[in-house]
């Protein structure tokens, strides 16, 4: 597995990617409201890095690097568990520098358990009841 900056050529991958991703784990939202342009509006002005073993794109990150915040962090659920968000998270470290920050919706549990095991922290819990999140940083 290589992480790599992403090319134009990935983007229709990565936009099955972002929508498959949302539709699995996203419970708390519309399925049927999620479309494929939403990766374009959802990481304009970011750099995105993507996992990718072969010819298949496993995931990405995109990173709005003013901030050093990690804005979107995505595995295809096939590719779940293989490493390639682990990677993909230090490799954005590596890239943005220390303190990054990231939020997670908080009743992404999986998720939330994941960035813990990576060494985030959670600073805050901040939001409207129903769409709450957690502001975690990594120094």
């Amino acid at each position: 597995m290589i992480i790599r900056e992403a090319r134009s050529t990935d983007y229709a991958q990565l936009r099955q990617i972002y929508l498959d991703s949302r539709r699995e784990s996203f419970h708390w939202a519309k399925a049927d409201e999620m479309t494929l342009e939403d990766f374009d509006r959802d990481t304009s002005e970011e750099e995105i890095l993507v996992a990718e073993a072969g010819d298949q794109i496993l995931g990405f990150a995109s990173l709005y690097v003013p901030d050093r915040f990690v804005h979107n962090l995505f595995v295809h659920p096939k590719a779940a568990g293989k490493g390639a968000g682990k990677q993909l998270l230090q490799q954005s470290i590596a890239r943005l520098g220390t303190p990054v920050t990231l939020k997670c919706v908080s009743d992404n549990h999986k998720a939330l358990s994941f960035y813990k095991k990576q060494g985030w922290k959670p600073v805050v819990e901040e939001g409207e009841p129903g769409a709450r999140y957690w502001v975690l940083v990594y120094e």
